[in-house]
């Protein structure tokens, strides 16, 4: 990320909002909204003075609600750029950064900024997010019921916690762990689809964390199947089993929380032995389903494109061509496309760079004419095809439909919708078909 900050040829926009997004391979004009900060990137050294003498605390994003930050901050230690932001929703402008800042970097009458920018192609990398299972397994409920994910922060480092791993209920060591799998995927309730085997190599890799954390720890991983596809991975697997983790196959009926001591009590199905067994644990940790961001809705409407029965975002073709999608010139790369591991995320946005470079490399970009064609003497005007178009390719133009000739990519769906025949495919003209047909006829 630093790399990307310093490169020459690349400019970073950050805290910014998609507006929208006209045109066309070669030519899109992509409006944004940048954010204020309230901070002069160009003058703030992210020496932090401001927030030690912010009186503000509030719930830190970044460790999932684990720990605090300040109402002025850096979202992270390697955040990009080096310099602090101010909530607008938490400060209370007592304006003790204003008079600690040395370079004058703070100002609180920064106004949203609208840029439009003219690019010739665009990548889609907006990511994923993770299933939120409040109200399921105690989770919200109980306190020492967590995610993986507040998992990895305990874990972490730099974490709330600075790498010790405690129970929420009372900061003690936990001895007994039991990590639930699917939670949230593979059921009719929420999601169909798994994860691509991320949550149950997350799962492993963390238990096997937390026996270096804590050596003596009791874990257990109950699963429906483990995925350990993936180079090493299932050596991983293997290794893991003999460093003392237990896998147990089984379905999870409930938990239950001891009121005195906080611990909890999961009652398994043994899908093997298919005994009913309890198990106590001192924590508790869900491996939750990876799903769409919660922007991919609102990035699907702004750029056309169609999204999947899971949800994310619709490639060309999922297996010949995972990386374009139905726009020319609008890619796919990680986890926006589908659920993926890090290894996974990696190629695609190499396989994305590479297919965009190709057409800004040649300048030329060549297409089939296949765009539909309007009778503007059969043309009423109503405006079907306008609606159902997939790719905004028809407008009305003294209230007779027109193509725009790049946009259209010959679906046929207005030519299917309209009442007055006007609109035919180029290559599939009636005309044209009904001579095919006298051609095949005539030989009987």
């Amino acid at each position: 990320m630093l790399e990307v900050a310093e490169h020459p040829l690349i400019e970073l926009i950050t805290n910014a909002d998609l507006l929208d997004v006209l045109g066309y391979i070669g030519n899109f004009d992509v409006t944004i909204r940048k954010n204020p900060r309230f901070v002069d990137e160009s003058k703030c050294t992210g020496c932090e003075a401001c927030v030690h003498v912010c009186p503000v605390y509030a719930p830190n994003k970044f460790d999932v609600g684990l720990g605090y930050r300040k109402a002025i901050y850096r979202p992270f230690d390697q955040a990009v750029p080096n310099a602090v932001l101010i909530d607008p929703e938490k400060c209370i402008e007592c304006h003790l950064c204003v008079r600690e800042c040395e370079p004058k970097a703070i100002t609180f009458d920064q106004k949203p900024e609208i840029r439009t920018l003219n690019v010739g192609t665009i990548i889609v990398a907006s990511g994923f997010q993770t299933y939120n299972p409040i109200g399921e397994f105690g989770y919200g409920k109980f306190a020492n019921v967590i995610t993986q994910v507040e998992l990895e922060r305990l874990l972490a480092p730099n974490g709330p916690t600075t790498g010790e791993v405690i129970r929420p209920s009372d900061h003690t060591e936990p001895k007994k762990i039991v990590m639930i799998q699917c939670v949230g995927s593979r059921n009719l309730q929420n999601n169909l689809h798994c994860s691509g085997g991320v949550c149950c190599m997350v799962a492993i890799k963390n238990a096997t964390l937390l026996k270096q954390h804590i050596e003596y720890a009791d874990i257990t991983i109950c699963f429906m199947d483990i995925r350990a596809a993936g180079k090493g991975y299932e050596e991983y697997f293997l290794q893991s089993r003999k460093n003392g983790i237990k896998y147990l196959r089984g379905n999870i009926a409930n938990i239950k929380e001891d009121p005195e001591t906080k611990d909890l009590i999961i009652r398994v199905e043994d899908t093997l032995s298919q005994d009913i067994i309890d198990l106590q644990a001192n924590l508790v940790v869900l491996s939750t389903a990876m799903e769409p961001a919660s922007s991919t809705e609102e990035i699907s409407k702004i750029l056309r494109l169609e999204k999947s029965a899971d949800g994310f975002l619709k490639e060309f073709h999922a297996r010949l061509d995972p990386i374009n999608t139905k726009i020319p010139g609008i890619y796919l790369a990680g986890a926006v496309q589908g659920p993926k591991s890090i290894a996974e995320s990696v190629a695609a946005g190499k396989a994305a760079a590479s297919s965009a470079a190709i057409p800004m490399i040649k300048k030329v970009h060549e297409i089939i004419k296949l765009e539909a064609i309007i009778d503007p003497e059969r043309c009423s005007g109503c405006g079907l095809c306008i609606n159902i178009c997939p790719y905004q390719a028809i407008s009305l133009e003294d209230n007779i439909a027109k193509i725009d000739t790049i946009l259209c990519r010959g679906c046929g769906m207005c030519a299917a919708i309209c009442p007055s025949h006007a609109a035919t495919l180029r290559a599939y003209r009636d005309t044209m078909l009904e001579n095919y047909i006298d051609a095949l006829l005539s030989e009987f």
